[in-house]
């Protein structure tokens, strides 16, 4: 399951340090409580729903194979094409996995499509990334609210800060002041988490100010300069 929601991550192209609101997951069985919060906790989501099954995930097109119709229905492939663009594609393949094949009336006549005669194309519906593997299913919700984002804001600068940290070879209880500057938006979250920044990184204060040290970064959109200066005794 954290392997697919990872990839389901990579195909929204979504980071890991950006919160998502829920995912949802059809599986053989149900996991314990407990293995649900180290999966939430390795994807970064905040709340897990199980379904009963996929089919509600994936919609489905479908194109006729003409490696296999070409001969068999020559001039009719053009009617079988549009035929098919027209068909419900969550019920059709309901109905292909059920009876095998599919029947279309073109020109009056009968024509029965088998799977090896059909072409499928998987398609995402709008606002889930869906990633399948046999009987597993994950689809994360990829609709972003403003709480979302901010906390995502807030832990981009926490990666950020901590990496200025170890590149500047502190020692990893040594206590900094953060100085920022160049960006309200940032400003705005420095202020309104800033114990929880500070405790994350170990600041004993947060300054909004320039330093000649400081570094210049792109934070999801955001472009401001930090500065981490070590406290000393």
């Amino acid at each position: 399951i954290v392997v697919l929601g990872r990839a389901a991550r990579n195909t929204a192209v979504i980071k890991n340090r950006q919160p998502l609101g829920r995912m949802l997951v059809s599986a053989p069985q149900q996991l314990p409580d407990s293995s649900v919060d180290l999966i939430l906790d390795e994807l970064n989501v905040r709340k897990l729903e199980w379904l009963d099954s996929s089919d509600g995930l994936l919609d489905y097109r479908f194109k006729p194979q003409l490696r296999t119709l070409g001969k068999r229905l020559g001039k009719l492939i053009p009617l079988v094409s549009a035929a098919l663009t027209e068909l419900p594609g969550r019920e059709t393949m309901e109905t292909l996995r059920q009876n095998g094949e599919i029947v279309l009336t073109i020109e009056g006549e009968e024509v029965r499509l088998s799977e090896e005669d059909l072409l499928i194309e998987t398609m995402q519906p709008e606002g889930l990334a869906v990633e399948t593997d046999r009987d597993f299913a994950v689809a994360l919700d990829t609709e972003l609210t403003p709480e979302l984002v901010e906390e995502g804001l807030v832990r981009e600068i926490i990666s950020k800060v901590q990496t200025m940290r170890k590149d500047s070879d502190f020692e990893v209880l040594d206590r900094i002041t953060l100085f920022h500057a160049g960006s309200e938006r940032i400003a705005e979250i420095m202020t309104k988490h800033e114990e929880l920044i500070k405790e994350e990184v170990l600041a004993v204060a947060i300054v909004a100010a320039e330093r000649p040290e400081s570094r210049s970064w792109n934070i999801n959109g955001e472009t401001c300069s930090l500065a981490v200066v070590r406290q000393t005794q």
